[in-house]
């Protein structure tokens, strides 16, 4: 009977695992950035005022070929510059899931991210 209640509190305890995961994974949140004008030259500061976890997803919505979304580092933020190996996204409606702290994003054809298509994410 022992080896019976031993069992029934590991059952317990992978339950209670899995709705503290689902908890989590239920928080998170899908923002599409631009709202409905999307990913634009204009769209830069769509995030001012909104509040982001790690784990919340951004959609970039925009028409295929006529931008991308490029994961970047502060410097490559700056400077709007992509360094070979950067994480891109081109097919007009890319998921991106934040990681905690800030995230950076571009737009890397030219004159683009110099226009203001960028944005710095702080994901808590």
């Amino acid at each position: 009977m022992a080896q019976g209640s031993g069992s029934a509190r590991a059952v317990l305890a992978l339950v209670l695992l899995c709705v503290l995961l689902h908890g989590d994974l239920a928080e998170s949140k899908v923002y599409t950035v631009g709202d409905r004008g999307g990913w634009t030259l204009t769209s830069g500061g769509w995030s001012r005022g909104k509040r982001f976890r790690a784990g919340d997803v951004l959609l970039f919505k925009y028409g295929r070929g006529a931008h991308n979304v490029v994961a970047v580092s502060a410097a490559g933020y700056r400077s709007c510059s992509a360094p070979r190996g950067s994480r891109t996204y081109s097919s007009g409606n890319d998921r991106v899931t934040l990681s905690r702290g800030t995230n950076y994003f571009i737009c890397s054809l030219p004159g683009h991210c110099g226009a203001g298509m960028k944005m710095a994410i702080n994901a808590a």
